[in-house]
């Protein structure tokens, strides 16, 4: 599939943003976040922001951006119609409970029932943006049982290092989340091994046989259906070579696994404010190193559209 960089940004940022949310509306109103002014706005203003960017770079891949709206009236069939309503029906309580905490100092009573909601809204729509993916059974490497997990792993363990860094910058980091953001790191890492392991021994049973009917021998293309590149070749026949996609696996794993656990261990035993600029750098490391993980995701993804051009 071709990785546009609107697409590649939208789930990278979104992701870690409503991983923030999540943890923010759960662990703010159990008292584990002090109702302090400026780690609200901070907190919830990076997780609100990374969303709100990602879902307007997500219409940079739409022909015609001014129509995006139209997208929510299939949510009765389609998951990308479902996670638009989501997303915005998650900005409702996401916003009272904002109101409560930054300006009325609170993380009680409804404020906390609306942290809940807005965190339950982020993991909804998570799913929802995972499901776009999973339920496209053209795409092998999507249609898996590894790919809904996936979103939810990597949004967890982008949210907590997110969260992680916001705690360090007012002092209020703590051992046991540096602990799980590194744990959660391990488990993305140990998740994505195993996704790339599951897709490249993957066995599409869709051939050009089966598409045709036809037995006998192998079925070839003489000659190919036109003559210019068209929509289906830019879009679904985007092709990575395996030497670049083995380089990008490796960058992948350094920056957004590797990298980040090593300076949150070295920010684990260093005091503040060097465990704050370690946590800082181990953030900025991740979201890049997402980034080149999203790209991967839909480079080497492969249609079965692409038989009929003989690939």
């Amino acid at each position: 599939m071709h990785p546009a960089f609107s697409v590649v940004f939208f789930t990278a940022a979104t992701g870690a943003g409503y991983g923030l949310l999540a943890l923010l509306g759960v662990l703010a109103p159990s008292g584990v976040i002090p109702a302090d002014f400026w780690l609200g706005l901070i907190g919830l203003g990076l997780a609100l922001g990374l969303i709100a960017a990602g879902l307007l770079s997500s219409t940079g891949h739409l022909g015609r951006p001014e129509r995006a709206w139209r997208a929510f009236s299939q949510w009765r069939s389609s998951w990308l119609s479902r996670e638009g309503v989501a997303s915005v029906a998650t900005f409702i309580p996401a916003g009272l409970f904002g109101v409560g905490w930054i300006f009325l100092g609170r993380l009680d009573g409804w404020v906390a029932v609306a942290g809940v909601l807005a965190a339950f809204g982020a993991i909804a729509t998570v799913c929802m943006t995972g499901m776009i993916y999973a339920s496209l059974k053209p795409i092998a490497q999507w249609h898996s049982p590894y790919t809904l997990p996936g979103y939810l792993i990597f949004s967890a363990m982008s949210g907590s290092v997110l969260l992680n860094v916001v705690m360090q910058g007012f002092a209020l980091g703590s051992k046991m989340l540096l602990a799980a953001s590194a744990l959660l790191i391990l488990l993305g890492w140990g998740w994505k091994l195993a996704t790339w392991r599951y897709n490249d021994r993957l066995e599409i049973p869709t051939t050009a046989n089966t598409a045709t009917g036809l037995s006998g021998g192998m079925v070839q293309s003489l000659e190919w259906p036109h003559t210019e590149e068209n929509y289906l070749l830019k879009e679904m026949g985007f092709r990575i070579a395996r030497k670049h996609s083995a380089k990008l696996r490796r960058i992948t794993q350094a920056l957004a696994f590797g990298l980040p656990i090593l300076l949150l261990l070295a920010a684990f035993a260093l005091p503040w404010p060097i465990a704050a600029a370690l946590s800082a750098l181990a953030t900025i490391a991740q979201f890049a190193g997402m980034l080149v993980e999203r790209w991967l995701f839909f480079a080497e993804a492969k249609h079965t559209v692409m038989l009929y051009y003989g690939r």
